[in-house]
Parts: C-alpha cells; sequence; structure tokens
C-alpha cells in the first residue's frame, strides 16, 4: 500500500498478534490430526512481543514446519486446506513463505503450490528466490501464468519478476537484461484487469530505472489512442517524466523546454510537523503557441544531519494557451510516514514544468506541536 496509507508498524504487526496464531492453530488442528498445536504456539508466541511483522510472518511459517508432520508436499496440502479459511489479505503471505523457505529443492511444485496461494495472499516476493535461482525455469511457468484465468496468478507473473520489487530481493540477472520478461509483459499489457495492467506499469517503470531507451523503444510502438495502453506508459514513464527526460516527454506530447515565467509562493514560512503547507504557483506564458505542460514539485527534505535529499510530487497537466496565465494551488500536510522521517530545519521547494527547475521558495520546519 502507499507510504501515505500505512498504518504504525505497532499496527501492522499485530496482524499476527497471539488471538490469530491461536486461530491459525484451531484451524489446523481440525485439517490435520497430526498437528502439533503445543509446539506451533511455543514457537510463535514465545518472543512475540520483541518480532516485527516480517519476522512474526516467518515465524509462523518456522512454527507450521515444525508442526506439521510429513514430506513437504503433505504440508504443503495442509496449508492449502487453510489458505482459505484465514480470512485476512496479507496474513496468508506466511503461506508462500513457507514454500520458499522450505521448497527450494523442489521448483516446480513449490511454484505451483505458489500459485495455488496467490489468491489468498501474494506470492511476489515468495516466488523471486526461485527466479534468482534458475531464472530460464521459473520464468517459463510465469509465462505460462500470464495466461492464467485468475486475476491474482496473472499479476504475479508481472509482479513477481520486477526487478526492482520494493521491499523484495533485487532479481540482479533481471536488473541486467530485463529481455528475458518480454513475453509476460507483452501478454499482460491488454489485459482487463486493472490491477494486473498497474503491475505492468509497475514492472517497466522498474526498468526504466536502468534501461530508459529499452523501455521506451516498446512503448513508443504502442497504439497510445487506446486509453488502457496510454494509461500504462504514463505510469511506467512516471519516474522519467519527473526526471524531464526529453525522449518520455515528447511521446506524451509535452513537447520541449517551457517557455513560461514562474512564481511559487509558499505558507506558512514557518510550520511544525503535523500541520499543513499550501503551495501557490503561478505560470506566465512566454510563448505564441499553447503548450503542454507536466508541472510538478520538488522537496529538498533535511535530513538528520543537516544534508537534504529531493523528492518530486506530480501535481497536474495544464493547456497553456499563448500568452496565457495559469494560477496553481495545492496544500500538503508534513507529517512522517514509515518511510521517510522529517527533520527540522530549512526546506527548499522548487517548481518543475516539463522537467525544468522554474521557481523556488522555501519553509522552516520547527518539528512536532508542543516543541520547543
Amino acid at each position: 500500500m502507499p507510504a501515505s496509507e500505512d498504518p504504525p508498524p505497532s499496527q501492522l504487526k499485530e496482524w499476527f498478534d497471539e488471538a490469530r496464531h491461536r486461530s491459525l492453530a484451531r484451524e489446523l488442528t481440525t485439517i490435520s490430526k497430526s498437528f502439533r498445536e503445543d509446539t506451533f504456539l511455543r514457537l510463535t508466541l514465545e518472543g512475540l512481543e520483541d518480532r516485527s511483522l516480517m519476522q512474526r510472518l516467518h515465524q509462523c511459517a518456522v512454527a507450521a514446519d515444525a508442526s506439521l508432520t510429513g514430506t513437504f508436499p503433505q504440508k504443503v496440502r495442509v496449508l492449502q486446506k487453510l489458505a482459505p479459511r484465514i480470512g485476512h489479505g496479507f496474513v496468508p503471505v506466511f503461506l508462500c513463505d513457507f514454500v520458499a523457505t522450505f521448497g527450494a529443492h523442489d521448483l516446480e511444485f513449490s511454484m505451483d503450490a505458489l500459485k495455488f496461494f496467490t489468491p489468498f495472499g501474494s506470492a511476489e516476493f515468495a516466488v523471486r528466490g526461485f527466479i534468482a535461482a534458475d531464472p530460464e525455469r521459473a520464468l517459463s511457468i510465469m509465462k505460462a501464468w500470464a495466461l492464467d484465468p485468475d486475476e491474482h496468478v496473472r499479476r504475479l507473473a508481472s509482479e513477481g519478476s520486477r526487478p526492482r520489487l520494493p521491499w523484495g530481493m533485487k532479481l540482479k540477472g533481471l536488473v541486467r537484461d530485463p529481455s528475458p520478461c518480454t513475453g509476460i509483459l507483452e501478454a499482460l499489457k491488454d489485459d482487463g484487469s486493472p490491477y494486473v495492467r498497474r503491475s505492468v506499469a509497475n514492472h517497466l517503470n522498474d526498468i526504466t530505472k536502468d534501461h530508459e531507451d529499452w523501455v521506451l523503444d516498446r512503448l513508443e510502438g504502442w497504439d497510445l489512442g487506446k486509453e488502457h495502453l496510454r494509461w500504462i506508459a504514463r505510469h511506467a514513464c512516471r519516474t522519467l517524466i519527473k526526471r524531464g527526460h526529453p525522449r518520455a516527454l515528447k511521446l506524451f506530447g509535452f513537447g520541449g523546454r517551457a517557455e513560461v515565467e514562474a512564481g511559487l509562493q509558499l505558507r506558512p514560512a514557518r510550520l511544525r510537523l503535523g500541520e499543513r503547507l499550501q503551495i501557490e504557483a503561478v505560470l506566465r506564458s512566454t510563448s505564441r503557441k499553447p503548450q503542454t505542460l507536466a508541472v510538478d514539485y520538488v522537496i529538498h527534505y533535511v535530513k538528520s544531519r543537516g544534508t537534504a535529499f529531493e523528492k518530486v510530487f506530480k501535481w497536474t497537466e495544464i493547456e497553456l494557451p499563448p500568452k496565457g496565465v495559469a494560477e496553481l494551488r495545492k496544500s500538503q500536510v508534513i507529517r512522517d510516514f514509515t518511510t521517510r522521517r522529517h527533520h527540522p530545519g530549512h526546506h527548499v521547494v522548487e517548481l518543475q514544468v516539463n522537467g525544468q527547475r522554474v521557481a523556488r521558495a522555501g519553509f522552516d520546519l520547527l518539528g512536532k506541536p508542543g516543541s520547543s
């Protein structure tokens, strides 16, 4: 989920709380007569409070292995009966972790197990070890997944093979050469599910970070008059557009250098963490021709040691007539996320149009309300 919607980590890890583990144990007891409930609960509940979300997830997989009897395939079959009983969108991911942890020796059976589990809890992280170990065999199976009737399986074909999946193992072979995934992406670009098409767009955006021309060569051959293909292409090029890549801008009609005079104002000039920053921009065309403009803004966040890092935010797209004027307004709450922490200091904000930095202003961040 996007960082702006992330609950605090202390809440996320409660998806695997004591009640959840006891519920899983009860279900497994009804599925398998040989299931050792005491072993499962001891391994999951001892030290539970000190574990993060992903540590709890992995420990649940370890406990399942220790408390079930039989071979790896026999244990998987028990867990396949458990999957539809869990009733949660994330908790079943531990079933995929079980396969990744204990099934590396049997690629084909494990891949089939991940295909089964992914509609219950995505296997996008678990499948990556199999791709890294045997990319030719794993990707061959995933190409077949791209034609599966289930949208979750089709999405896994794209999402699981993303070279730079956030929070996932980097697939170094696909970072070097993305071409083995061409068949998967081509098969899914016209998929009827927006859920699948978004994954295709994110996969292509991953590739632009290492092979921008490889992506643009393909997108330039698409019929961007089709709305769904244009959406994929735009989302795939979002990083390039934010960087002002000329070829990406041209692909979507933004043309070259923006002919504008620009002003940027921020209110208030000083604010505390958790308060709202008002951003106002004015663009005056200096051209005698209409212009299609991609407008973004860039915040230079102060780091703990006083240096800064920048983050580009998408703002809007406008059609600016000859000698026309556009007034834009936006607000943003300055708050901490799990992926970004704020520090007091002077923050620079820049206005970016068609990839050019055309105006700047700044604000001072003082800290949380009530702090000195």
